[in-house]
């Protein structure tokens, strides 16, 4: 499973660093730039996630017809291109525009569907752990070297890196990472509305959504605070973040372990929204540097919990040749809400009303609880691996109650069940009897 996984969530990791690295100064920095004001600094943060929320869907709907690497591979080029614009820029339009670039190159949906090609369902949770593991390492990186270089060397450095690291994974990609998996299935296409309007898909959709639009939000208004709210300085900012990627780290460390072996996604998701209310509670009590601080550790716990175990659950309620599409939908959501973040929060923070912000996001998380509240556990859904010759007519057998997913990998016949409308001894039963 490593040899598949590994250097695919590197790809993902360094993609995510590309992301994260300017996050926590841009706000800062962007102010300088030649025609700059809250409100277009708000969407320099955001039109990244504009362009990506925009491209998810079209490239996950590329990757299922013409293949994941090739469509991973026009991704990375258009996202070193946009660095190049931003190391460049003197002013905010320029550096908008090589933003907008940047998150064109969507292919975030794309490697977490290749992952999802590899990995048996089973097992998917550990993969996406792996790559959420990835992700946080970048993060964490990211929160510590992002203060340090532009410091020294300015923002431009920070573009400079993303995009010596993207060409890197243009080399594992066609060096490393395994062959392509074939799969075949006689599902018929699924019209992108049915995915849309499918419940449990909607409910994740809902929460990348939210997950998204509180970091944009909070990466944007955090260092902003603390500087110039509290009297921290710019150079001590990577303090506040490792110490919330520790917390962090160890919350990933549990969600990844207990979100599939014990069954438990569905209510570590629920846990993690409870830490976003907790956390914007006190942003608007906070009347001090440290219960401040507090609150950014308790963001980043829920941020955590939900990011090893997110995809996978999404991947799981959609068939085998819905998976580029449904993943495309779903980050697009994801890059959605980062976008509407960056744009309320510079809105917010322009009109100085984050404490008002802070309640309004409350409520919303609350809503959002509740919503959860209705989403299928991924874990009632399991699989039952045959051999490849196994004789059976996949859209007769399709029918039986509880199937949902019939296909074919390279290495077995594949029936996607769900645990609490039939089980594998039923499903047994059944192809005697055809056989």
């Amino acid at each position: 499973m490593l040899k598949d996984v590994l250097p695919l969530s590197f790809i993902v990791g360094t993609r995510f660093f590309g992301l994260f690295i300017v996050l926590p100064v841009l706000s800062l920095y962007a102010l300088e730039l030649k025609n700059a004001n809250e409100f277009l600094v708000g969407l320099l943060v955001g039109v990244y996630a504009l362009a990506q929320m925009i491209l998810q869907i079209p490239f996950g709907i590329l990757s299922d017809k013409i293949g994941r690497k090739k469509t991973m591979l026009i991704g990375l080029i258009i996202f070193i291109i946009g660095c190049g614009i931003c190391s460049f820029a003197q002013d905010i339009y320029t550096m908008l525009l090589g933003r907008i670039l940047q998150g064109s190159g969507a292919i975030g949906a794309v490697a977490t569907a290749m992952i999802s090609d590899f990995i048996r369902e089973e097992n998917r949770s550990k993969a996406m752990a792996i790559m959420g593991s990835f992700i946080g390492l970048s993060f964490a990186a990211s929160m510590v070297i992002s203060p340090l270089m532009s410091a020294k060397w300015g923002l431009s450095s920070l573009f400079d890196l993303s995009a010596i690291l993207s060409l890197f994974c243009i080399i594992l990609l066609y060096t490393i990472v395994p062959k392509e998996t074939q799969i075949t299935h006689e599902n018929t296409k699924t019209p992108l509305f049915h995915l849309l309007k499918q419940k449990n898909l909607a409910l994740m959709n809902l929460t990348n959504f939210m997950q998204k639009m509180l970091m944009s939000i909070a990466f944007l208004s955090i260092p902003i605070i603390l500087v110039s709210h509290f009297n921290y300085s710019n150079d001590k900012l990577w303090i506040v973040y490792t110490l919330s990627m520790i917390a962090g780290f160890i919350a990933m460390g549990f969600a990844g372990s207990l979100g599939e072996k014990r069954g438990l996604a569905k209510q570590i998701l629920l846990c993690g929204v409870g830490f976003f209310i907790l956390s914007y509670a006190i942003f608007v009590l906070a009347h001090s540097l440290d219960i401040f601080i507090l609150a950014v550790v308790i963001f980043f716990i829920g941020f955590n919990l939900h990011e090893p175990i997110m995809q996978s659950c999404a991947s799981k309620f959609c068939k085998v040749n819905e998976k580029g599409a449904a993943l495309g939908i779903f980050n697009a959501f994801g890059y959605g809400g980062s976008f509407l973040g960056g744009m309320v929060g510079g809105f917010f923070l322009h009109l100085d009303k984050l404490e008002l912000l802070a309640c309004i996001l409350i409520i919303l998380s609350l809503l959002w609880l509740i919503a959860l509240f209705f989403l299928k556990n991924p874990f009632d859904f399991k699989n039952f691996y045959l051999s490849l010759d196994t004789p059976i007519n996949l859209n007769d057998f399709a029918q039986n109650l509880g199937v949902i997913d019939i296909y074919k990998n390279s290495k077995n016949l594949v029936i996607k069940f769900d645990s609490k409308l039939t089980n594998k001894e039923e499903l047994e039963n059944k192809l005697q009897k055809i056989k």
